[in-house]
This record gives C-alpha cells, sequence and structure tokens, in this order.
C-alpha cells in the first residue's frame, strides 16, 4: 500500500498545499489521511486508522517531518514504530535525505536516523518558540490594555451601598445576597 498523511493546527488551516505536494507524488487522494488538529501528541482520529493499515513494505508519504508531530521524543518514537516494529518505508518530501527506501544498508539507515533527529529536534524547538511568541503577544497586548475573557457583567443597582453595610457588619452575607 502506498498512502500518505497530512495534518493542519486547526480547522481554520488550509491543507491544500500539503494535499498538492501529495498528490504531486502521486498518491490519490482517497490514500491520503488527513487530520485537523496539533500535532502536540498522537491522538488523532486519521493518524490512528493509518497506523491499524498500515502493513510491512508500506510506504508512507509526508510533506515534511512537523506534519508528523512537533515533540521530539514522540516523533522519534513513531518513527521507530513505523520503520522498525512495522516495518513501513517512510518518504519525507521536502526533505529527500529522510526517504528510507533508499540506503537499507546500515549506512543509509545510520544518515536517516541522524536527519530525523536534528529535523525532530527542529521541530519541537519551533514549538516552543510559537509558545514563547505567543506568551510574548500576550503580554504586549495586554501592556497595551487589551482585555481578554468575557466582557465584565455590571454590577447591579445599589451594589456599592450593599457592599459598604456588608462591610459594616449591619448586613449579614445572606441578606445582603438577597438585596443584590
Amino acid at each position: 500500500m502506498i498512502c500518505a498523511y497530512a495534518r493542519v493546527s486547526t480547522r481554520e488551516q488550509n491543507e491544500a498545499r500539503q494535499l498538492d505536494a501529495l498528490t504531486a507524488a502521486g498518491i490519490a487522494r482517497r490514500d491520503i489521511y488527513l487530520d485537523k488538529q496539533s500535532g502536540k501528541d498522537f491522538d488523532r482520529p486519521q493518524y490512528k486508522r493509518l497506523l491499524r493499515r498500515l502493513r510491512r513494505d508500506d510506504v508512507l508519504y509526508i510533506q515534511s517531518i512537523d506534519r508528523l508531530g512537533r515533540n521530539y521524543s514522540d516523533i522519534l518514537e513513531q518513527w521507530r514504530i513505523l520503520t522498525k516494529e512495522k516495518g513501513v518505508d517512510i518518504v519525507v518530501l521536502d526533505m529527500p535525505l529522510l526517504d528510507t527506501r533508499r540506503g537499507k544498508d546500515l549506512l543509509g539507515t545510520f544518515l536517516a536516523d541522524i536527519v530525523l533527529q536534528v529535523l525532530s529536534f527542529v521541530a519541537e524547538n519551533e514549538r516552543a518558540n510559537i509558545r514563547q511568541r505567543q506568551a510574548e503577544g500576550i503580554a504586549a497586548a495586554k501592556a497595551r490594555g487589551v482585555r481578554f475573557g468575557r466582557p465584565p457583567r455590571p454590577l447591579p443597582d445599589g451594589f456599592a451601598e450593599v457592599c459598604r453595610r456588608w462591610h459594616s457588619g449591619e448586613l449579614s452575607c445572606a441578606e445582603a445576597a438577597r438585596r443584590l
């Protein structure tokens, strides 16, 4: 079986670029498994379906290594499962060195494993960088006075007076709640 896996991080993102690259590589659209969710873990319905169907000597195409996942150790583990346990060949379109059909000898396997380790590390670093940039963006927006979350609800009429009387002990908590 020759098939492919594509992933976009959110439903709003467009998968067309990946699908175009995969179909240009000769993969039929019906043989492309597509998930629309984050790559932070492998709990993805189409990826799980693909794993169940893959058999020894099948060929799996992916557009780039970060489409497989973002977590360094998880990518390495999945690569090991696919190539070593299941005996699947993987072709990463944007990284010809990560084509396990070539170099089945010790040197070829060694080079593919090294490139995979480097690229997986880069993918995880990019995820950390995205989180860092997001946190910086949120902090900058807050500094500019941008409010996050729901808009505040207006206080009920007489709130300040009831609150003052409760603080002074004139009203119990239950009585203050009834008046508001």
